[in-house]
């Protein structure tokens, strides 16, 4: 699939080939999708919720009263759930959110994210990031001459420094380096933009993952 290829002054920069396996799976997986949003979610939460439970409350270990002859249900402890500023039953504790998700399905979900976006035509590549100086209005003239509010950038292996810096001031405009892509933030920006850089290192790295599961898949069936 040809896409065309413009500059960071929107001028025509030539055409680059996206390979089908990438940017054109068919159907697209919502379900897929979604399982790996909530992965990525679920490992950015902190988990450090807590509530007292009874050996984290102050407080004597003595029984209130003795056991029997005052007329008043038996306690073991001040520090017990059923008194004001005790514990806390069956509260929530320190914990980690995150779950396992298998590989092959991160990668899939991330090529599903991707077709999405070029599907929608909200795919567009340019030809570098680099930027003479870290000038906001650049990056500011940029989305305004393409009409974009909500941008995610992906530049080559190393982000430019200067390009960085620039778009740090830009509402609602991500830059990240192609090692840092991920489903959600591709669905949470409304346009993709990918250097060429970028498109190499996709392609490298999803396109490989595929033909190896491919390799892997046909190493199964013949030892069948």
């Amino acid at each position: 699939m040809q896409l065309n290829v413009i500059t960071l002054d929107n001028k025509q920069a030539g055409q680059i080939e996206l390979k089908d396996s990438v940017f054109a799976l068919t159907p697209l997986r919502k379900d897929i999708m979604s399982r790996v949003v909530n992965w990525q979610l679920a490992k950015r939460q902190a988990g450090t919720h807590k509530t007292k439970q009874i050996g984290d409350v102050s407080g004597r270990k003595a029984k209130p009263w003795k056991q029997k002859g005052t007329g008043r249900a038996r306690q073991g402890s001040l520090r017990s759930p059923q008194f004001r500023g005790g514990a806390i039953i069956f509260g929530p504790v320190v914990r980690s959110h995150a779950f396992s998700l298998n590989k092959k399905v991160r990668t899939l979900g991330l090529r599903m994210a991707l077709s999405a976006k070029c599907a929608e035509g909200k795919l567009i590549v340019v030809d570098t990031d680099k930027l003479d100086a870290p000038k906001t209005a650049t990056i500011s003239n940029f989305a305004e001459k393409l009409a974009v509010k909500s941008v995610l950038f992906i530049g080559g292996p190393q982000l430019n420094e200067n390009f960085a810096k620039a778009a740090a001031n830009v509402p609602n405009f991500d830059a990240l380096p192609a090692v840092g892509i991920n489903v959600y933030d591709v669905l949470r920006r409304d346009t993709l933009v990918l250097t060429k850089d970028a498109v190499e290192q996709l392609h490298s790295r999803l396109a490989t993952a595929k033909t190896a599961t491919k390799a892997s898949a046909a190493k199964k069936a013949k030892g069948a």
